[in-house]
């Protein structure tokens, strides 16, 4: 099995270093990532600029630009074999609910998906990496799954508690919860004096109840939601039809 692996928080971040780790007793791996930490940077692609792709001493690859990008070069102009699969992370903190939209690591598995190619994205319930060794053998458990029954290519987001291995509960099927809107901006300035804004934190769960996301990992179980990327509201274009007769 063939695995190209990426993420968000940069190549040297410890969550796709302890994915790569764990993967590559499993299947051939490579690696093509950001530089850096590009957390928040959704389905974005760089047209304004060229993008350089490096090596590192580790044999992970390095992009300057965003999630989508590295999946991007790495499938249309760098490989020369077609990957059996893309995963994406271990992001540091959650991708749940809404924050999907906005999810960098979410969004390097849907470029794969985009591409025809099953592709999984993988984060920890709580940032600061703890058990992060066992949110790797996680992955790899559900990678060697193979998940035959679903139809390929499919598109998996998946949340895992820090727990220690031995404690970490069923792998659960979930749907998206959903947050309330986000905290208000907090206002600053900077050393000039300027008026600057901080995005604000997250919303409260508006649904966290039982069948989602924020239920299953609350319950320490390992979330998995099938996602798609039709966004059309099929009830709203009805109901246009009929307003536009």
């Amino acid at each position: 099995m063939r695995i190209l692996i990426s993420n968000d928080d940069g190549y040297l971040a410890p969550g796709i270093n302890a994915l790569a780790e764990a993967l590559a007793t499993v299947a051939d791996i490579v690696v093509v990532a950001p530089d850096s930490n590009r957390s928040g940077a959704s389905n974005s692609l760089s047209l304004d600029r060229p993008l350089s792709v490096t090596k590192a001493a580790n044999g992970f690859y390095f992009v300057n630009g965003t999630p989508t990008d590295c999946v991007h070069i790495a499938l249309t102009g760098m490989l020369d074999t077609r990957p059996d699969l893309v995963v994406s992370g271990i992001n540091n903190g959650q991708n749940m609910g809404d924050d999907t939209l906005y999810s960098g690591t979410v969004a390097a598995a849907t470029e794969a998906f985009l591409f025809g190619i099953p592709a999984i994205a993988f984060s920890q319930v709580h940032s600061g990496w703890s058990e992060i060794e066992s949110a790797a053998r996680v992955a790899r458990d559900i990678v060697l799954r193979r998940l035959d029954a679903l139809e390929s290519p499919f598109l998996l987001n998946v949340n895992i508690p820090n727990l220690p291995y031995e404690q970490m509960g069923p792998l659960t099927p979930t749907r998206l919860g959903r947050r309330h809107q986000s905290e208000p901006v907090i206002r600053a300035q900077d050393p000039r004096g300027r008026e600057i804004f901080w995005i604000g934190a997250p919303g409260a769960c508006r649904d966290a109840g039982e069948g989602t996301d924020f239920h299953a990992t609350a319950q320490g179980q390992v979330s998995l939601t099938p996602l798609q990327v039709d966004l059309t509201h099929r009830e709203q274009l009805q109901l246009l039809r009929d307003s536009l007769q």
